[in-house]
């Protein structure tokens, strides 16, 4: 079985994957199928850059436990995508003491195949480049990923598989953090859908801006990236991609479990 594990920098998700998990060609399957095929469970826990190796294999034997699958036994890859330089150490000392044998990390000199078009592929996240392997894999080029995670990132592939680039926005989370810190008589609010775009309360107030604001900066990138790449394929991932989805122009398709998906690939490209 393959434990691929997401680290972000609020939390961490990691999927556990069959044996016969595998994905087909492309195209073989409904889209939606094809991210959960043989995904057999998923865990998402607060990103922790102290947690030692230690640590991390004691939650993990004890997320298996509850499906009874051995932690000695069953794991035989692990593969990590890992934006917490910290987290992804503890990660690799877990991976080589407890299952002797080193980790597919997505990193320089990692088999990903995709090319990385930017002027320093080192600093694209291994998240971004997880997203877009996977979001090629199921849709082909060229296409855009847009995560919505501690920050909201844009990315592009080409028709030919390229990964070309994209954009990083605040996230969400972030920006109505900003508004709580800095704005004295406002509070934090929960992210539902107001009733209406004209807010009768402050509450519903800042809930429209957050949900419509960011619904526009999708529409208005995605407008703007279309101008550069023709027609495209637009695709949403992270924790907030389906409260923000259904009220943009530009979403075509939401994937939650995306980059789990692309680090499945690159597993394989490199076993």
């Amino acid at each position: 079985m393959l434990l691929a594990a997401d680290v972000g920098n609020t939390q961490t998700l990691i999927g556990l994957f069959g044996d016969d998990g595998m994905p087909g060609p492309t195209g073989s399957d409904p889209a939606r199928s094809r991210c959960e095929e043989g995904l057999l469970d998923h865990w998402r826990i607060h990103t922790n850059g102290r947690r030692t190796s230690d640590e991390y294999a004691l939650q993990i034997q004890e997320f298996l436990g509850f499906h009874g699958f051995s932690f000695d036994d069953d794991i035989d890859g692990i593969a990590i995508a890992s934006v917490v330089p910290s987290v992804t150490a503890a990660l690799r000392d877990m991976t080589v003491k407890y299952f002797g044998f080193k980790p597919v990390v997505i990193e320089a000199g990692v088999k990903t195949g995709m090319p990385i078009l930017t002027e320093n592929p080192r600093e694209v996240g291994a998240d971004r480049i997880a997203n877009a392997v996977g979001a090629a894999d199921i849709y082909g080029g060229p296409i855009v990923v847009i995560d919505f995670g501690t920050a909201t990132t844009y990315d592009a592939v080409s028709a030919k598989g390229e990964y070309l680039g994209g954009v990083i926005a605040p996230g969400m989370e972030i920006s109505l953090d900003a508004l709580y810190t800095r704005a004295a008589a406002l509070r934090r609010v929960e992210l539902v859908e107001p009733r209406s775009v004209i807010g009768r309360t402050t509450v519903e107030s800042i809930q429209a801006g957050a949900l419509f604001g960011f619904a526009g900066q999708v529409d208005g990138i995605c407008r703007r990236m279309t101008e550069e790449l023709g027609d495209l394929t637009v695709v949403a991932t992270g924790g907030l991609a389906e409260w923000v989805a259904p009220h943009t122009t530009s979403i075509e398709h939401i994937e939650p479990w995306l980059t789990l998906h692309g680090l499945r690939l690159v597993f394989a490209r490199n076993s």
